[in-house]
């Protein structure tokens, strides 16, 4: 490949970041999740009785448009058939909008398809939870947790502060409505009855052998809290209602996150809040503001990507030679910097010697830092750290404060993986309540350490954090991205983090990864992992290149090599070749947030990566 086309694809991503750059510094790509949160916003508006009809219809145009020809909806290209809980939540906002009625062909098709594929029982438990609040399913006798969990002492085996933060700011609402059994319906609530196949079930809410044996476990805890029932249950209420307002965003939002937000409005109510609440109408507020377009149509955001994005975009036009001094670099670097945490977050329960200092995710997000998105402001601010030192410093120090036990690091909190969490009767349970040391995370604060710091190789925390990555290899040669999609992520991470701590490029651990990079190529030049590989666990190639699997792949191979391989060569030639391509494989998901649930088109990526690999080949190979 020539230096002059890779010169060109790196100008031409260089100016559409700079045409795409907002007025204040950021960059706002789209943040996306599918159709759930577009249809759980038609069923909040529906319910509280909010007549906001231009974003409602404009809400049920997007829904219909990325319904398949069988009347589902999937999450991802090459799901199958289709997505059952994707679709009765888009079945189910379409009936509510009112826009559509059940002879509707298009409904029609969509309730073939949930009655072929179980009805409502077989649909997410954070789906039937929604269900249940909206009057459409019966809440199970029991609560899947009882409310007094948050009461337990922190030295009790499972505790409130043993879930992680995303678990947590999820599971106090639904501990709440759980408890309380609420429900609200409208004179307009739609009928969901004809599509329940096992009406007669008393109890359609699994719970296994395991969970019976903790749930008593937990109970007995409860019971050993000194105070009267009745004092215990209401102290837990009150307990449980203030880590919500206690952790209310600028916005209005819980923690920044439209699912924790959607349920804290339903928990709120059930406490008696009047839905014309001032907290409950920032909090509709606040998600409203996530809006984005997406093709024409409205998409709620599940939160924005606004700092992740620019952090490294900020990072990754410095890489390819853009000036710190450049009015593009500056403007993000300052929108960095104004955002920088200074207030104490649940991170502290673990973690409490050590001061604020990391960044988070959204634009609004102040309580809740991650490592991930403060080692990647602080690769965009490292040519400017001499004048900036206090910021750098205090970043530093909690980036290093935050590595687990294990040696790995974690997204948002220590030593947060309890083994005793796969037995709680919450789906997804491993991505919903743990944050366990991953190889995305650990890879990428090792390189940051390696490339951008002084810190030694020979560190406590890094050779910790080589043993973490050396032992958590995969059998094939690859490492898990937790994060990510999926494999392909973790490996790149993995490998770039180890080379710049030194480990040698014939190590092998790493040349054993790179001939998994190698087996894997696709016949284009390029490489694609699929969705499914979260849920199975092991690589699942997409039998299609993507943009930005094939920077993640290029990239890791170019840090690992001397001179440009054939399989590099190949790389970059699909790369530059499919630079401007728009198509299903540059929406397809790059990240998730829960195997089979949860997954992320990133607009951004289709630049950042690209970007960075294009220009570390013309650094490292340009003669």
């Amino acid at each position: 490949m020539s230096m002059t086309a890779v010169k060109a694809g790196i100008d031409w991503i260089k100016e559409m970041l700079r045409k795409d750059q907002s007025p204040d510094g950021s960059w706002d790509y789209p943040f996306e999740t599918g159709i759930s949160t577009d249809a759980f916003m038609i069923i909040l508006l529906r319910t509280l009785e909010i007549n906001d009809e231009e974003l409602i219809e404009g809400l049920t145009k997007r829904i219909l448009s990325r319904q398949e020809k069988n009347g589902a909806w999937k999450l991802f290209h090459d799901e199958g058939a289709g997505n059952l809980t994707a679709t009765v939540e888009a079945y189910y906002a379409l009936l509510y909008s009112g826009y559509y009625q059940k002879d509707d062909t298009r409904l029609w098709a969509a309730k073939k398809f949930i009655l072929a594929n179980g009805g409502l029982e077989e649909v997410g438990m954070y789906t039937k939870i929604m269900l249940a609040l909206t009057g459409q399913y019966k809440w199970p006798a029991f609560s899947p947790l009882p409310i007094e969990v948050v009461l337990l002492p922190l030295h009790f085996p499972i505790n409130f502060y043993s879930f992680s933060v995303f678990g947590r700011a999820n599971l106090t609402p639904i501990m709440i409505v759980a408890d309380k059994k609420f429900t609200m319906k409208t004179s307009s609530s739609p009928d969901l009855s004809h599509l329940h196949l096992h009406r007669n079930d008393d109890d359609q809410w699994s719970r296994s052998r395991e969970y019976r044996s903790l749930f008593s476990f937990i109970e007995d805890g409860v019971t050993n809290l000194l105070g009267l029932p009745d004092q215990l249950h209401k102290l837990a209420i009150e307990r449980a209602k203030k880590y919500m307002l206690d952790r209310i965003e600028p916005d209005g939002t819980f923690y920044s996150y439209y699912s924790s937000t959607f349920l804290m409005i339903f928990a709120l109510l059930s406490l008696g809040y009047d839905k014309t609440d001032p907290i409950i109408t920032k909090a509709i507020d606040g998600i409203k503001s996530m809006k984005c377009e997406i093709d024409g149509y409205p998409h709620m955001q599940y939160t924005t990507a606004n700092l992740w994005n620019t952090a490294l975009i900020g990072f990754g036009l410095q890489t390819a030679g853009i000036a710190p001094e450049d009015p593009m670099v500056v403007q993000a670097n300052r929108y960095l910097l104004e955002r920088q945490h200074h207030k104490f977050g649940d991170w502290v329960i673990h973690n409490p010697k050590t001061m604020p200092g990391g960044w988070g995710f959204s634009a609004v997000n102040t309580i809740v830092p991650d490592v991930d998105d403060t080692t990647a402001a602080l690769r965009s601010i490292s040519m400017i750290a001499p004048s900036e030192l206090q910021t750098w410093e205090r970043a530093i120090a909690w980036t290093l404060s935050m590595q687990n036990d294990d040696g790995g690091w974690p997204a948002f909190e220590r030593n947060v993986n309890s083994k005793l969490l796969q037995f709680m009767p919450i789906e997804k349970a491993e991505f919903l309540l743990a944050d366990p040391s991953c190889a995305d995370l650990t890879g990428r604060t090792l390189e940051f350490f390696g490339q951008y710091t002084n810190l030694s190789t020979e560190h406590t925390a890094t050779r910790r954090g080589i043993r973490w990555l050396l032992k958590n290899q995969e059998k094939d040669g690859s490492w898990y991205g937790r994060w990510g999609i999926c494999y392909l992520y973790g490996t790149w991470a993995a490998i770039t983090g180890l080379l710049a701590v030194d480990v040698a490029a014939d190590h092998s651990a790493i040349q054993k990864a790179v001939d998994w990079l190698r087996r894997i190529q696709n016949k284009d030049g390029g490489w694609g992992e699929s969705c499914h590989s979260d849920s199975k666990k092991s690589y699942v190639p997409l039998k299609a290149s993507t943009l930005t699997h094939t920077a993640w792949s290029l990239d890791a191979l170019i840090a690992v090599s001397d001179k440009p391989t054939p399989e590099i060569e190949k790389g970059i030639n699909y790369l530059i070749g499919a630079l401007k391509n728009d198509d299903w494989t540059t929406d397809y998901p790059k990240g998730q947030g829960m195997a089979g649930g949860f997954y992320i088109h990133y607009h951004s990526y289709r630049y950042i990566f690209p970007l960075l690999a294009l220009a570390h080949y013309r650094e490292k190979f340009e003669l």
